[in-house]
């Protein structure tokens, strides 16, 4: 089992902006996919990290599973547009994937 985290940072003052974006895409387009199977949560900085942190987790039996999930929303318009949607409101160059194995 894996955690796949996607991170970002949102520029000063627009934290909410970014996960309200976040809780949309998780409405319209990870609702496509599936996101409820992967045990889908929004996390935000709090102590020890930047506060504009934003990451979202998605739990995965398996790599391919994650790759599957890439496949998909590759597909969905809606997506790009999200994307575009979001951009004024984060930190070029945060963007990042980090995958975790969970230890059961």
């Amino acid at each position: 089992m894996f955690s796949a985290r996607w991170q970002i940072d949102a520029k000063f003052g627009h934290k909410q902006t970014v996960i309200d974006l976040m809780r949309k895409w998780e409405r319209e387009i990870g609702a496509q996919v599936g996101i409820a199977e992967l045990k889908f949560q929004i996390m935000t900085g709090s102590i020890g990290v930047r506060e504009a942190t934003i990451e979202t987790h998605h739990q995965v039996e398996t790599l391919a599973q994650l790759e599957e999930f890439f496949a998909k929303i590759g597909k969905i318009d809606a997506h790009a547009k999200w994307g575009k949607e979001m951009e004024p409101y984060v930190v070029s160059g945060t963007s990042q994937w980090t995958i975790f194995r969970i230890v059961e």
